[in-house]
């Protein structure tokens, strides 16, 4: 009996860098750890608001220290890209009918990003008035 060996092409650990469609899908699932350290981030601050002014005080020196400052910041640009590729795959997944008749992909990510920005604007209007 014969082996029959069959001839498998090494992948680099990087091929994902080689298309823009990979790169952004890849980007786009790490951008989920930085979506859940803003959900702990979200919860420690409320957990020193509840503890009194004291632990409110520390939470905010320790969330301007320089390393917490730019794990936010870097943060947040994962987070837009997050919020940018979902918006954009949600025609994709959902089907959306006005009347029977199938909604333009444009108007299902145009009221995702209208309905962001209302509620972005309620939430400002809480913090700063």
């Amino acid at each position: 009996m014969t082996e029959v060996r069959v001839h498998h092409r090494p992948i680099s650990t990087w091929w994902w860098t080689r298309k823009p469609t990979y790169f952004v899908f890849v980007m786009r699932e790490l951008s989920s750890i930085f979506v859940a350290w803003f959900v702990v981030y979200l919860l420690m601050l409320v957990y020193a608001v509840g503890r009194g002014e004291a632990a409110y005080e520390d939470f905010l020196a320790w969330a301007a220290t320089p390393w917490v400052v730019v794990l936010n910041v870097v943060a947040s640009l994962f987070l837009v890209l997050h919020v940018v590729t979902w918006f954009n795959l949600t025609p994709q997944a959902m089907d959306v009918r006005i009347r029977g008749q199938k909604a333009p992909a444009s108007l299902v990510v145009a009221s995702q990003y209208v309905g962001l920005a209302v509620v972005s604007a309620f939430v400002l209007w809480l913090v700063t008035r």
